[in-house]
């Protein structure tokens, strides 16, 4: 019997981290003993939502399950290796997130090793989009059909 650990890594910037974003975590929990969120800092772009505050909402949303959240500076798949992740976990909307996520994947595999898996956002939740749900934000529109918790990172 295996009793290796099976352990995932869903890196973004999560700013926010959207109902999309929960529904690929969802899924990603039936697949791994335990799932690393990950949240990239670009040192050339600012945040909008402030990242102490963006992983405390994450937490509130799992708080049960078998998650971490981290912060990260690196590469991708550096960090995966220092985590001890197996797998990307990357979520797809449509054709053209899948063009864009394919390629990285190959580099990402070329790079390490590391294989990516694909899960398909929910329909319900397929159009949305952090960028602009930051800009409804940014012009005082309610995000609150987008974002769980929302008031957590406000």
């Amino acid at each position: 019997m295996n009793n290796i650990k099976k352990i995932g890594l869903f890196a973004g910037s999560f700013d926010p981290f959207t109902k999309g974003h929960e529904a690929v975590v969802k899924k990603a929990l039936q697949l791994f003993d335990e799932l690393i969120i990950a949240i990239g800092i670009n040192s050339t772009k600012q945040g909008y939502f402030d990242i102490e505050k963006r992983k405390v909402h994450i937490d509130s949303l799992f708080k049960n399950a078998p998650i971490r959240i981290v912060t990260y500076e690196k590469l991708t798949v550096d960090l995966c290796k220092e985590e001890g992740a197996s797998h990307l976990v990357r979520g797809l909307r449509d054709s053209k997130d899948f063009s864009y996520e394919r390629s990285i994947a190959h580099m990402n595999e070329t790079l390490s090793g590391i294989q990516t898996v694909f899960l398909l956002t929910d329909q319900q939740y397929a159009a949305i989009n952090a960028s602009i749900v930051r800009e409804i934000h940014k012009n005082k529109g309610s995000i609150d059909a987008f974002v769980t918790n929302v008031h957590l990172l406000v």
